[in-house]
C-alpha cells in the first residue's frame, strides 16, 4: 500500500476516534454531572450501556439507522456530524502540514474549536477548561514551531484578548449591559496564541461580518429586536479554522487590497 494513502487512512481513523470522544466531551462538560471518562458511553434516553459495536464512529449510526439499539429512540445527528467533521479536519491537517509537530498541535487546536462551536451554540458558554489551557499550549507551541515565533504568539494573546475586552467594556459603558461574554475574550486570546497576531484582523473581520448577517436573520425570525442574542464563539472559531487552512490566500487578499488602495 502506498505510504501516503496509509497516512491518510490512519489520520482519518484517528480523527474518527477523537471525534467520538469529543461527542462525550460536548455532552458532559457543560453539565459537570458526569466525568468525561466515567461512566462508559450509554444511551441518553434509556441509559443502557453501549456495546463496542454500537460505538464505532459514523458506521454505528448508519447501521442502527440513527436509533438506539436498546430503546429505539432517535440518536442525534450531531454525533456523526462531529465525527465526520473531525475526520475531515484530520485529513486536511495532514494534507497541509504533512506528518509534523504542527499537525499534532493544530489537531488539538481544531478539536478544541469544534467542541467550543457546539457547546457555545447549545449553552452560550465557552468552558475555561478548554480556552485557558489552550492559551498556554498555543504559546508553548510557538516555542517549538518553525512556522510561528513566540513573540507573535504572545502579542496574539495580549492583542486578541485586549481587543475584545475593550469592545466589551465600551459596549457596557454605552448600554450598561454586557454585550460580549468573557469566554469570547479568552477564545480570541487562544486563537492569537496558536495563529499569531497576524491572524487577528482576518478572524475579527470575518467573524464580525458573518455574525452580523446571522444576527440580522435571527432578529427577523425571533422578533426580539435588540434583545436578540447569538453566541459569537462559533463565528470566531470558524474564522480561525479558515485562516488556519487558507492563510496563504488570506495574505494574497491582503496584498491585493494594499495594491488597490496605495497610490502608485
Amino acid at each position: 500500500m502506498d505510504i501516503s494513502l496509509l497516512l491518510y487512512i490512519s489520520a482519518g481513523c484517528f480523527g474518527a476516534i477523537i471525534g467520538s470522544f469529543l461527542n462525550v466531551v460536548i455532552l458532559r462538560l457543560p453539565g459537570k454531572k458526569e466525568s468525561i471518562v466515567f461512566p462508559a458511553s450509554h444511551c441518553t434516553s434509556c441509559m443502557a450501556q453501549l456495546h463496542w459495536y454500537e460505538n464505532i464512529p459514523v458506521l454505528s449510526f448508519l447501521i442502527l439507522r440513527g436509533r438506539c439499539g436498546h430503546c429505539r429512540e432517535k440518536i442525534s445527528i450531531q454525533y456523526p456530524l462531529i465525527e465526520t467533521s473531525m475526520i475531515l479536519l484530520s485529513l486536511a491537517l495532514v494534507q497541509r502540514f504533512d506528518l509534523s509537530l504542527a499537525t499534532a498541535f493544530y489537531f488539538l487546536f481544531s478539536a478544541a474549536l469544534l467542541v467550543i462551536i457546539v457547546i457555545d451554540i447549545h449553552h452560550q458558554i465557552i468552558p475555561d477548561v478548554i480556552s485557558l489551557p489552550g492559551i498556554v499550549i498555543g504559546l508553548f507551541f510557538a516555542f517549538v514551531s518553525p512556522a510561528l515565533n513566540w513573540q507573535d504568539s504572545l502579542i496574539g494573546i495580549l492583542v486578541g484578548g485586549g481587543i475584545l475586552y475593550s469592545i466589551a467594556l465600551l459596549y457596557y459603558l454605552w448600554r450598561k449591559v454586557d454585550g460580549m461574554g468573557v469566554g469570547d475574550i479568552k477564545l480570541l486570546a487562544m486563537i492569537g496564541a496558536f495563529l499569531g497576531w497576524q491572524s487577528l484582523p482576518f478572524v475579527i473581520f470575518t467573524s464580525s461580518v458573518s455574525g452580523l448577517i446571522v444576527g440580522l436573520f435571527a432578529m427577523i425570525k425571533q422578533k426580539k429586536g435588540g434583545q436578540t442574542r447569538i453566541p459569537f464563539g462559533p463565528f470566531l472559531s470558524i474564522a480561525a479554522l479558515l485562516y488556519l487552512f487558507f492563510q496563504d490566500k488570506v495574505f494574497q487578499l491582503y496584498q491585493l487590497y494594499l495594491n488597490m488602495t496605495i497610490p502608485g
